[in-house]
């Protein structure tokens, strides 16, 4: 019967070992995400289609929209909403003017939805990989 007991042992062991690799992979992965701010210093605001070039985004990386929310908004879309500038009934807006998303993998659509606003370039299309 001691016998088994140290095989019990043993196996618990291993599950720990195996359950602390896990946690160091998992926080490994966590640690590199990056946060960015959308526009840079000028923030969420018009012509902001071009200011993912040149930068690498992951997913899990978070993006900051730093903006005036009486004056703005945050609206994540599809595709075809970002290239009409319309968001469906019922979507999230995000209007604190400090808004903070998470990457999904593939692309990840947002506009403003204030009146003319999307039209005149107050979208973003970032790819995280």
């Amino acid at each position: 019967m001691a016998q088994g007991m140290g095989s019990a042992r043993g196996s618990s062991g291993a599950a720990v070992l195996a359950l602390v690799l896990l946690c160091v992979l998992l926080h490994g992965e966590f640690a590199e995400s990056a946060v960015y701010t959308v526009g840079d210093r000028g923030g969420w605001s018009f012509n902001t289609a071009n200011w993912p070039k040149g930068k690498r985004f992951r997913a899990g990386d978070v993006l900051v929209f730093k903006y005036n929310p009486k004056a703005h908004n945050v609206v994540p879309v599809s595709a075809a909403g970002y290239n009409s500038c319309s968001s469906p009934r019922g979507v999230r807006v995000l209007t604190t003017g400090n808004d903070r998303v998470t990457l999904k993998r593939g692309v990840n659509y947002f506009i403003c939805s204030f009146p003319g606003h999307c039209q005149a370039g107050m979208k973003v299309a970032v790819t995280a990989a």
